[in-house]
């Protein structure tokens, strides 16, 4: 045979045999472009959590808002927790079984039989007991992968600083404007998200306040509590939960939703220098929450910082030694403190004695004038008394 014919027909041949594992490969590579996309792990790859982890946050790691790296940023972010109360109780359970890497709560108080019906992480065995310490033994329960701080103390200008400065995020769970302003002006300061709620008898609020952190005078930051409330309450007119009542889980519900809107900001990034901030302006919004209500929630929403805020405004004055110099008085600021006229000695009665003098008088008897709220008086009264609140007083004496 022709020694070039031949050489034609081997070429022939490994053409064709070349053809078929071409269109193999053409058949291997459309398969694997159209199933999902597999991450290989590289050389030296760790599991980035513990196996247990994947077993205890697995329902929320498969959330595709979540996933891995949602669960990752939970793990580094640290959360303060102002106020282990009937908000701060929820709030911080959610959060520690979320698996946030430090949890910090602050509080001076401590557990009574009339917080328990709404504040679930105390105990009956737990009365007297610390307020910051019975939180974290609950939440330790939980989950103890955790690492807890507690602050047995009230947050003060002169301990803002120090405690605040750690933290990522912090919520507001306290139930007092003075609070109130103070946590927003250090969270302002320092530069951190501030998730800030409140209940009261059956209804709530909630807002996101400095989202995202910006400096002094920058347009970019969300507004602070001074940005939506420039000026305080009227003194006479906050009212505590041991004065107008609290339904027990209205105030659970906004706790429960600190924690969700905490998580959200956590998992989204906000609030991690390393971090970016989006570049849209988030729109700010108040939301309401109304027990009684056929639509219980409602949201408001709120403008952006306020060009003269005291707080977050170019032009502020207020700094880091400002503040801790104590040349901010909150309680004045608020008006809480009313001057109160002590009646002397020999003006006062007790009400052993009051029960003596009718029970031994012969004349007519005397008016007694219980000013306390008819919820009050209709709990337990003296028979006899008159019931005129206090506060029907106070509203006539603001209309005149």
């Amino acid at each position: 045979m022709d020694p070039v014919a031949d050489q034609i027909e081997r070429l022939k041949a490994q053409i064709v045999k070349t053809e078929v594992e071409l269109q193999q490969l053409k058949t291997q590579l459309a398969e694997l472009e159209a199933s999902p996309s597999e991450e290989v792990a590289p050389q030296g790859w760790r599991w980035p959590l513990k196996e247990e982890e994947y077993a205890r946050y697995g329902r929320q790691l498969i959330l595709p808002s979540v996933g891995i790296k949602g669960q990752l940023r939970l793990k580094s972010a640290a959360v303060l927790v102002v106020g282990a109360g009937g908000l701060g109780c929820p709030a911080a359970a959610y959060l520690a079984g979320a698996g946030v890497g430090t949890l910090g709560v602050v509080d001076g108080d401590t557990v009574e039989v009339s917080n328990l019906h709404r504040q679930i992480a105390h105990s009956a065995a737990r009365v007297g007991m610390k307020k910051v310490d019975s939180l974290i033994e609950y939440c330790r329960g939980l989950n103890p992968e955790v690492k807890y701080v507690g602050y047995n103390e009230h947050l003060t200008p002169q301990n803002a600083e120090d405690v605040v400065n750690a933290y990522d995020v912090v919520l507001d769970c306290t139930d007092h404007p003075t609070s109130r302003y103070l946590i927003s002006d250090i969270c302002v300061l320092l530069g951190k998200p501030l998730v800030s709620a409140s209940a009261l008898r059956t209804d709530g609020q909630m807002i996101v306040l400095n989202n995202p952190p910006a400096p002094q005078g920058s347009a970019d930051g969300g507004p602070c509590y001074r940005c939506v409330f420039p000026k305080p309450p009227p003194a006479d007119s906050v009212v505590s939960c041991g004065e107008g009542g609290i339904l027990g889980p209205v105030v659970g519900v906004m706790g429960v939703l600190q924690a969700l809107e905490t998580i959200k900001l956590i998992v989204a990034g906000i609030g991690k220098e390393n971090d970016q901030v989006p570049k849209e302006p988030l729109t700010p919004s108040l939301l309401l929450f109304s027990a009684t209500s056929s639509t219980p929630f409602r949201s408001i929403r709120m403008r952006s910082r306020r060009l003269n805020c005291f707080a977050c405004a170019a032009s502020s004055t207020l700094t880091l030694k400002y503040l801790k110099a104590g040349s901010l008085d909150y309680v004045q600021f608020c008006g809480v403190i009313s001057p109160v006229n002590v009646l002397h000695p020999e003006e006062r009665i007790s009400a052993t004695q009051y029960k003596s003098i009718v029970a031994s008088s012969t004349e007519e008897r005397s008016l007694l004038l219980d000013v306390r709220e008819k919820e009050h008086f209709n709990i337990a009264n003296i028979p006899g008394a008159v019931n005129i609140p206090f506060s029907t007083f106070q509203s006539k004496s603001r209309t005149r």
